[in-house]
């Protein structure tokens, strides 16, 4: 399983790469989150991620430069530079230190999954006849979204950890019926909002686990859950791993 850390200094970009993979089906995990170079120097050093997807412009520290630095300390882990610059001279830079794969933003539906599996048939050998596994990949609907989709995505922000929240108390708050709101969203993401509450939930909990004094049953009830067992259960089939497995390699 590939440990990877997300660098991006726009946090709803940041935030979109580790919600809308599907990283457990991609035999990944998010063990860590940055929003520059300097921030992701320290994440390297905490989580020994396997593999780096960073953004290429960013304040403090680029990166090009984070590449440049962990290269220089002789980390060879793999990286993936994401950037909005069509620039071959950035390309060649990136790719002279390293770089395994290079997208530009906005990159569309299954790009990063694609460069993320190409990855892995490179560092898996092939099964006999020369077929590499290839892991099922869970695909996003993007784009512009609706006024109500994003205020209901801003109230699951708000009240996640609410063990009452559901469908009809957004759907309530927005002013509209339960079947309306549900049709909007799951037509414009792709997921149904209770997909979208869970997804966000295990998300935060990832975010409380890593640190390690941190423990699973005070991070069930600070998400919404209220049954330690069901959450644990919830948060092993999205990440592929349980809580307590997942806090273990953040150590």
């Amino acid at each position: 399983m590939l440990k990877v850390l997300v660098v991006e200094d726009e946090e709803l970009i940041r935030k979109g790469i580790v919600l809308a993979v599907d990283w457990a089906a991609l035999d990944c995990v998010v063990v860590g989150e940055a929003a520059n170079g300097e921030e992701a120097l320290e994440a390297v050093e905490r989580y020994d991620p396997t593999l780096i997807i960073t953004d290429l412009k960013m304040p403090k520290m680029d990166g090009l430069e984070l590449l440049r630095r962990l290269r220089e300390a002789g980390n060879d882990v793999y990286v993936i530079i994401l950037t909005a610059y069509d620039s071959f001279e950035y390309a060649q830079s990136a790719l002279r230190l390293g770089a395994v794969d290079f997208l530009l933003k906005p990159f569309h539906d299954g790009d990063l999954e694609r460069a993320v599996l190409n990855l892995q048939r490179r560092m898996t050998p092939p099964r006999p006849g020369g077929q590499p596994s290839v892991p099922p990949v869970l695909g996003l609907k993007k784009g512009d979204k609706s006024k109500y989709v994003l205020e209901a995505m801003d109230y699951i922000g708000a009240h996640y950890n609410d063990p009452g929240i559901s469908v009809g108390s957004i759907a309530q708050h927005l002013g509209l019926s339960e079947g309306h709101l549900s049709h909007l969203f799951k037509k414009e993401t792709d997921y149904t909002l209770n997909n979208y509450l869970t997804r966000y939930r295990v998300h935060r909990a990832m975010e409380l686990l890593r640190d390690c004094r941190a423990r699973v049953y005070e991070v069930a009830e600070q998400v919404g859950y209220k049954d330690i067992a069901y959450f644990s259960a919830t948060f092993k089939k999205l990440v592929g791993m349980s809580p307590s497995e997942y806090q273990d390699t953040s150590r």
